[in-house]
């Protein structure tokens, strides 16, 4: 089971700590990242999870030992270390961070000089190189330093997102916005973005990084009945959730009804197609109603297997203008940076509510209308191929996709079944216009994945 506990795939390695994910393989890890992108300067920070100064400092023995210099940006949302890494010129950066996955899990996010995710070759290169333990030991003259930066990288990150929106006219709407940050690594930022940069009387809950996390790490919308209770007490007109590194993005509308994160991606898919010309990228397990929107403004979807790194990689390949992993809550803007970041997400939203002037109820209820269900199953190690095997052969008929799991396509239906990146899980999910059709394939696949 050990090799399922610590997993090194398409962002970096992750695990549960003490038991897995340890410092001295912190450490190793990191002399590896820092032998593979050589001496300069290295963006490090992470979240608020109780294993995170430990497991920074391990990292930083790492890149030092590399003969690296450690920026410390400290406790920051991942998109922000990412876009900081880019700007500063940075041979790589480095996320202590196990992003939506459970408090006791904490992870590597590597990125290169460009702030991105590996791809893979860069990523097989890396890992080759710390498995021969082949690392560059810094004489005693090449040991640099560890410096701290605390200003400059959210400065630089709301400075690339504002100029997409109109920032005046949403501070003119003074829009009431519920927040619940999960007292992640965005409590304070997206405080301090929603309330002095887009001008929203903001009411927040969970916005103390030195506190543990009070529900789920996920921002699932059966987790956030704290949020939806907090829009409706205060009258807010959006309420919006993060996960605790801040890439991923959860909304409520002014009822409290926690929109699907399809949804979500889908509002923004909209907004960004209304004024720029591009194709857009999804994951596989995506809403097809990303495909209606597209088709409404004449443009192509382009699906990859799931994973930042594989929807990032697709959209340089096509140059899209928009993308993302609605199943996730992830959004990719690439004129702001090829990350996921939940801040452009959340700027979008109100720009379009503040530019049409309708509630966001009335944009959702716009939407294409698809039922969803998803779930996941933990599986033994060797039976990944029969389950597969016998899903194709049960669903003889529908259209096959192999690049990442199963994903079974008809006209009016879809169910796509994968090994999760992060967790020792299989992950299901299906579609339908229909609910009840959506239900028993899910239900369906459930059992015979069982």
């Amino acid at each position: 089971m050990r090799e399922h506990r610590l997993k090194i795939g398409v962002s970096g390695i992750r695990g549960v700590v003490g038991e897995f994910l340890t410092p001295t393989l912190a450490c190793a890890f990191a002399q590896a990242f820092g032998t593979y992108v050589g001496a300069g300067t290295v963006a490090l920070g992470r979240d608020s999870r109780a294993s995170g100064a430990m497991i920074q400092h391990a990292v930083s023995c790492g890149l030092l030992a590399a003969g690296c210099e450690v920026v410390d940006v400290g406790i920051l949302p991942t998109p922000t270390i990412q876009i900081y890494a880019q700007d500063s010129g940075a041979r790589g950066g480095i996320a202590v961070t196990a992003s939506h996955n459970p408090a006791e899990y904490n992870a590597l996010k590597l990125f290169n000089h460009q702030g991105l995710f590996f791809n893979h070759y860069e990523r097989s290169e890396l890992i080759d190189l710390y498995h021969q333990s082949d690392f560059h030991h810094a004489a005693n003259d090449q040991i640099r330093t560890v410096r701290q930066e605390r200003e400059a990288p959210l400065r630089t990150h709301f400075r690339r997102i504002l100029p997409h929106v109109d920032a005046g006219r949403i501070r003119g709407r003074n829009y009431r916005v519920a927040l619940d940050a999960v007292n992640g690594a965005g409590s304070l930022p997206s405080c301090q973005f929603l309330s002095a940069h887009l001008g929203c009387d903001l009411h927040a809950m969970s916005v103390d990084p030195s506190q543990p996390f009070p529900r789920e790490a996920e921002p699932r919308p059966e987790v956030l009945t704290g949020l939806s209770d907090l829009v409706r007490a205060n009258r807010c007109a959006v309420g919006f959730a993060q996960d605790p590194d801040g890439d991923r993005l959860a909304i409520a509308d002014e009822t409290g009804r926690v929109l699907d994160n399809d949804d979500v991606l889908a509002l923004v898919v909209e907004a960004v197609l209304s004024r720029l010309p591009g194709d857009v990228v999804v994951n596989l397990t995506t809403s097809a109603a990303i495909d209606e929107i597209a088709a409404r403004h004449r443009r192509r979807v382009w699906r990859t297997p799931v994973g930042e790194a594989n929807v990032v990689q697709r959209m340089q390949a096509v140059g899209a203008v928009i993308g993302g992993e609605g199943s996730g809550g992830g959004i990719i803007f690439p004129a702001v940076h090829y990350c996921r970041d939940s801040y452009t997400g959340m700027a979008f939203v109100l720009d379009r509510m503040a530019a049409t002037g309708q509630k966001l109820s009335e944009l959702a209820a716009a939407l294409p209308r698809y039922s969803r269900r998803m779930g996941k199953l933990v599986f033994e190690h060797g039976r990944l191929g029969p389950i597969m095997q016998t899903l194709e052969r049960e669903f003889s008929g529908a259209e096959v996709d192999h690049s990442d799991g199963l994903k079974l396509t008809w006209p009016d239906r879809w169910v796509h079944v994968r090994a999760s990146n992060t967790e020792p899980v299989l992950r299901l999910a299906s579609e339908a216009r229909d609910e009840s059709v959506a239900s028993a394939l899910f239900q369906k696949v459930m059992m015979l994945a069982g």
